[in-house]
Order: C-alpha cells, then sequence, then structure tokens
C-alpha cells in the first residue's frame, strides 16, 4: 500500500502525485470496471461499534461475527487500514499473504482517499481496537487528489467554504453541523407537513448582487 505519509506536499509533489494516481486508473480501466456500482454494503461502522466493542476478544472469536463494509481511505499503516463512512471510523486488517499476486499487486497500488469495500470477520487486536479481518476486499473509487493534511485538516476558511466535499471529507466537525442541519430542517419539513402546509418556492429579486464571482448588472421589471 502507498505511503501514508502525504501531508505538506508541494504543488510539483502534489502534481506528481496526481499524475501517478491517474496512472493506476488506467491500468485498473484496462483489468476491470473502474467505478463498479455493485458492492453492497452490510454494515456501518457505528453499528459494528454499538454491537461488538463492549465484547472481548475471545467472545468475538466465539461468536466470528461476518462484516461487509465500505468507506474512504483515511490512514494506513502496515496492514492496517482505517476507512470512513458516513457514520464513523472502522479499522481493517488486510494481510497481503492472504491474496495471490494479482491482489497482492492491488493491495499495494491503494492510496489514501480511494473508497474501498470490504468483507471480513470481526476481532479484537491485541490493543484491544475493534478491527475487521479482511478475507475480501475491492476498490469502489479511485481519489486522484491526496486528502488534507492528516493532522492540520482543512484550516484555510475559503477553501472550506468554496470546497464543502474536501470539507466534509476532513473535518469531524463540520460533519457533524452537517448532519445536525440536515435533523432540524427535516423535523421542520415533518412538523409543517403534519399540520397541513405545503412547501413553496418561489423566485425572488435581490437589492444586493449575488452570484459568487458573477459581474452586477441593471435590470428592469415592467411589472414595477
Amino acid at each position: 500500500m502507498a505511503d501514508n505519509n502525504e501531508s505538506n506536499l508541494t504543488a510539483d509533489d502534489e502534481n506528481k502525485l496526481i499524475a501517478q494516481r491517474r496512472e493506476k486508473l488506467q491500468q485498473l480501466r484496462q483489468q476491470r470496471e473502474a467505478f463498479p456500482n455493485d458492492f453492497e454494503r452490510k454494515h456501518r461502522s457505528a453499528e459494528l461499534i454499538e454491537e461488538f466493542d463492549d465484547k472481548d476478544a475471545d467472545e468475538l472469536k466465539q461468536l466470528a461475527s461476518p462484516a461487509v463494509v465500505a468507506g474512504r481511505i483515511i490512514r494506513m499503516r502496515g496492514p492496517f487500514v482505517v476507512i470512513q463512512d458516513g457514520y464513523g471510523q472502522m479499522q481493517l486488517y488486510i494481510n497481503n499473504k492472504s491474496f495471490d499476486e494479482a491482489r497482492t499487486a492491488e493491495l499495494k497500488s491503494l492510496d489514501l482517499g480511494d473508497i474501498i469495500g470490504a468483507e471480513g470477520e470481526v476481532f479484537k487486536t491485541q490493543k484491544g481496537e475493534l478491527t475487521v479481518r479482511v478475507a475480501e476486499f475491492r476498490l469502489l473509487t479511485k481519489a486522484l487528489r491526496p486528502l488534507p493534511d492528516k493532522y492540520k485538516g482543512l484550516s484555510d476558511t475559503e477553501t472550506r467554504y468554496r470546497q464543502r466535499y474536501v470539507d466534509l471529507i476532513a473535518n469531524d466537525e463540520s460533519r457533524k453541523v452537517f448532519a445536525l442541519r440536515s435533523q432540524i430542517v427535516r423535523f421542520i419539513r415533518e412538523y409543517f407537513h403534519e399540520q397541513g402546509f405545503m412547501e413553496v418556492e418561489t423566485p425572488m429579486m435581490q437589492v444586493i448582487p449575488g452570484g459568487a464571482t458573477a459581474r452586477p448588472f441593471i435590470t428592469h421589471h415592467n411589472a414595477l
């Protein structure tokens, strides 16, 4: 697997990294469908943690509970890979000795930011970390751009606002805010719907020009 250290990249380093990832994607396209959509995730990270985190290693060994997870790779350390889905994080243990030469090569080509699906069995490491021992994995989406600095995150305010998709990947707090906002809006809509109200969106004209980088212009309305 690729090196976990992609922090503090210069512009030239980042361009080289993107070129390398594009080459990996091209090789993948020659072998199979590069963006498969038939992988079915059966477990969310939060569900596995809630169900198994309070059990010890012996209990998990007896249960031999299967897990099918998917998420974005955010950390890699030897055979251990941490993925992040929309509900939390889950550690995977991927032993390359369990796969043939072709699958081992695909495993080594994984990068931070890639989205993978994995099937395996839930267990706990010697340090007591809840982990999925991977028996099978699939690369679902190849990430072409490196993730933000793993320690600093995405700290530039303007970049966070203009590239919300990156902000939501890098910052836990932003994801929590968006999740809370979604719940509030859903509650308000459901409440008024139950009261018999209808949601209507109408066009509106504003005194202050808007539209990001669009140039302001003067117009008139015949009815005014």
